[in-house]
């Protein structure tokens, strides 16, 4: 196993996919909570863009984005997201890009994942924050916000766990994460195919397993008791 992992720059290929979850967690929670902000926004014209964004990208095959983020974006209209003076140029834009991919797609999840719990708050806590005289901004900071992300602990969970093992779809694009390795695997040892197969699934459990048990943790330790 240990030559398995060695020839096959398995290690790399983990730490790929931890930067890959990390990177595209960080911009999908931003994006997600903006696309959240909107839905719940008495403006409908952003309640029409956030409720087209995630009917679209949630809607959307993955692999079609990330793909089309390779062919489309970069291959199509020049879209760079690295310096092309860098002797990794095309490495970085690959990542970057498949980043771009997983964080627009899993922002719209990640929308969902809050709108749920505020779906969770009481009607009379939003009218009574109004009636103190508190702006729609400071009544979804103050108020709603602290409370949503607190009651929707489990189902943002759900959806890093998720991101974690869509990150296997950038292969595509020939980011070497862990599943692209295995493809190597397959090509130039199908004897060994099980066995790195193995490699692999422990690899993810090691990833998911910790999210899955901080997430019930987080959950219980955090819920908001009415």
């Amino acid at each position: 196993m240990l030559e398995l992992i060695e020839e096959y720059e398995f290690l790399a290929a983990f730490w790929m996919t931890v930067k890959l979850t990390v990177y595209s967690a960080f911009f999908s929670l931003i994006l997600g909570t903006v696309l959240a902000i909107m839905r719940v926004s008495p403006v409908k014209i952003f309640q029409f863009i956030g409720t087209a964004y995630v009917t679209l990208f949630r809607n959307t095959p993955l692999t079609l984005i990330v793909v089309a983020c390779s062919l489309a974006l970069w291959g199509q209209l020049g879209v760079e997201l690295a310096s092309r003076d860098s002797d990794t140029f095309i490495v970085d834009n690959s990542v970057r890009l498949a980043i771009l991919g997983l964080s627009v797609y899993h922002a719209a999840f990640v929308c969902e994942a809050l709108r749920s719990g505020v779906n969770t708050i009481p009607l009379g806590q939003a009218e009574a924050a109004r009636s103190i005289g508190l702006s729609f901004t400071q009544s979804l900071t103050q108020v709603i916000l602290p409370q949503a992300v607190r009651g929707a602990i489990t189902p943002l969970g759900n959806v890093l766990i998720a991101l974690t093992k869509n990150t296997t779809v950038v292969a595509a694009i020939g980011v070497a994460e862990i599943a692209y390795r295995m493809k190597a695997v397959a090509e130039f040892r199908p004897d060994i195919l099980l066995l790195g197969f193995g490699v692999v699934a422990i690899a993810f459990v090691i990833l998911t397993l910790p999210m899955g048990m901080l997430t019930s943790f987080l959950s219980n330790r955090l819920a908001v008791k009415r």
